[in-house]
């Protein structure tokens, strides 16, 4: 039977999701303004160090959203893709996280797949998170211990007995050589621009496995990962749940699976024969 304070902490994150599905749907429409499908956006690009773009739409986005996250959690700390990072965080059992636009390249371009995604992180592991997908009219949502929906209906990762056509979605330098050491061959699977949005068809059964190169950062996983949880699977990093709200917010290879899978599968993402 679940603890007083787990069931406590249960309806915490349940509210929490409100917040940041409010948020999320706030940030979408401030996007969407200077999203242009199939053409390239109205907004204003800039590069930031290691020529990463920036849009003028992801700073808007994180302006009208921090002071709504901030006074919805004042005890939390704040972690944002497009705010300078404050190690006063480090301090908050709590934290938010929020990646304004999960996709900037794609958001540039004119396609689709770009989301905003938003989580509530407790003592390191995320409660609540929401990935919002606007010019895709899709919501993906999780909160602890209640599951996960896409657009409010409940998903689940996909159920499967074996990784013969199992369909991965990832870089496909990565792809080739996990299913390699795996010892499988994969069917191949959309591209996903947006890495939130790659964990998260992995929580509603669209693909069966998940990879993420190293160097993602906490504001592009956290949400997700909440969302595979509820799902029935899990985000691992070097086999183990990702740690968030550490000093170091980039992460080493991460493997998105079912949990019946992810102990056998760990190795292969490293090479290792599974």
């Amino acid at each position: 039977m679940p603890s007083a304070d787990s069931l406590r902490l249960e309806d915490q994150a349940a509210a929490a999701l409100e917040t940041l599905l409010t948020a999320a749907r706030l940030g979408g429409e401030a996007a969407m303004a200077d999203f242009r499908l199939g053409a390239p956006t109205s907004a204003t690009v800039s590069y930031k160090p290691g020529d990463s773009p920036v849009t003028s739409a992801d700073l808007a986005v994180d302006r009208a959203l921090e002071p709504i996250l901030r006074a919805a959690f004042p005890d939390a700390g704040w972690l944002s893709e497009e705010t300078a990072d404050d190690p006063a965080r480090l301090a908050k059992p709590r934290l938010v996280v929020l990646d304004p636009i999960d996709g900037t390249r794609a958001f540039m371009r004119g396609d689709p797949c770009w989301t905003v995604a938003i989580a509530l992180v407790e003592h390191g592991r995320p409660i609540a998170g929401v990935v919002h997908a606007p010019a895709l009219q899709e919501t993906f949502a999780a909160s602890l211990g209640r599951g996960a929906t896409l657009n409010g209906a409940k998903i689940r990762v996909a159920d499967f007995a074996s990784l013969a056509g199992a369909r991965v979605a990832g870089p496909r330098g990565l792809i080739a050589s996990f299913a390699a050491a795996a010892g499988f061959h994969p069917e191949p699977a959309p591209k996903s621009p947006s890495l939130a949005y790659r964990l998260a068809s992995v929580a509603a059964g669209r693909v069966e496995i998940g990879l993420a190169s190293a160097n993602a950062h906490d504001w592009d996983i956290a949400a997700a990962d909440v969302i595979l949880r509820e799902a029935g699977g899990g985000l691992v990093e070097g086999g183990v749940e990702v740690s968030y709200n550490q000093p170091r917010t980039r992460h080493d290879s991460l493997l998105a699976a079912p949990s019946a899978w992810l102990t056998q599968l760990s190795p292969a993402l490293d090479g290792r024969r599974a």
